[in-house]
């Protein structure tokens, strides 16, 4: 039923748990298609020993170093169950999982889409996902995404779904080169989807500070993401019948712009200036009419980002800085 793909790319020695979380459920229709390229943080001496141990796993081995998105891809390619999870080395899959998966998609009689919830670990500490109050509000049937537009405001991952392989195959879904590389393949799947359901369990831990993949792709760059979120607006223009959900894709895209440009080490002193003159010029571009920005401070990061005054925006988050330097020496 579920084909897990693995990308062995393993930084931080996780990859044996990943795939002991998978291969020790209850659940046992599931086939493990693990993906080694030829990056030394791939380690096939444990990729080898599972597939030895139990039949389900088998490997695809390729010739170069490659990015995340090939590497998926390859995946795919090989997989053959009715439903593909991708999965990376540092998330572990909890226990029962894979048959709460299976109870759902019967009883929502196979949707295209399963979406289903998860948390992060991060310095012993576990935050919930971020589309935990989405998946929160919904129902037991299924539902078409003209129905739900809310769901278009959920962080774009490839590993807190389940992609019926058909809709895959069908679509010619495939992850891009570069950096950012699910953002349009997770919503150009869910424009084709007729029918989609959610799970409302954390079914996958990720263990890392945050969700960017590690491997990255050569040649990939942070500025990637402009192009992701281009492509997805013009898939969404083309469908009229979804327009309640372009404001929640446009305040996502503005969140994951702002995420990028407040996570320390993600762009250098030299690439902030033109990545944030970027993302204003997407703000002023895709602003939807009547558009209301969130409450609050971030609704004043919002605002900065739609002046497109860089120098403010810097000042602003010195001046939060420093407030909370001094908020923990009172």
């Amino acid at each position: 039923m579920i084909s897990v793909i693995v990308a062995a790319y393993d930084p931080q020695g996780g990859l044996d748990d990943c795939l002991k979380s998978i291969l020790t459920q209850s659940f046992r229709d599931v086939e493990v298609v693990v993906v080694l390229d030829q990056s030394p943080e791939c380690p096939a001496d444990v990729v080898d020993a599972h597939a030895r141990s139990d039949d389900r796993v088998s490997v695809v081995r390729l010739d170069a170093t490659v990015g995340i998105g090939r590497i998926r891809n390859a995946g795919a390619e090989q997989a053959v169950g009715d439903y593909l999870l991708f999965l990376d080395s540092d998330h572990i899959v909890g226990g029962g999982t894979f048959q709460a998966m299976a109870e759902r998609l019967r009883a929502t009689d196979e949707p295209d889409l399963l979406l289903f919830g998860h948390t992060r670990l991060h310095r012993g500490r576990t935050w919930p996902g971020a589309s935990a109050g989405l998946l929160a509000q919904h129902g037991r049937a299924s539902f078409a995404p003209v129905a739900q537009p809310e769901l278009f405001g959920a962080p774009a991952y490839a590993w807190d779904r389940l992609f019926r392989r058909d809709l895959w195959t069908r679509q010619a879904l495939a992850f891009p080169d570069g950096l950012h590389e699910e953002v349009a393949v997770v919503y150009r799947a869910m424009l084709a989807a007729d029918r989609i359901a959610t799970l409302k369990w954390d079914c996958v831990q990720i263990r890392r500070r945050h969700t960017q993949h590690p491997a990255g792709s050569p040649g990939g760059t942070h500025l990637d993401v402009f192009d992701r979120y281009e492509e997805s607006f013009g898939l969404l223009t083309e469908r009229h019948d979804l327009d309640a959900a372009v404001p929640f894709l446009f305040t996502r895209t503005i969140r994951h712009y702002l995420f990028i440009l407040n996570l320390s080490g993600c762009l250098s002193s030299a690439e902030r200036p033109q990545f944030f003159r970027r993302a204003s010029e997407h703000y002023r571009r895709f602003l939807p009419g009547n558009y209301e920005r969130p409450e609050g401070r971030e609704g004043v990061k919002f605002q900065l980002v739609a002046s497109g005054t860089y120098s403010a925006f810097e000042a602003t988050k010195l001046t939060t800085l420093a407030r909370g330097v001094l908020g923990r020496g009172r």
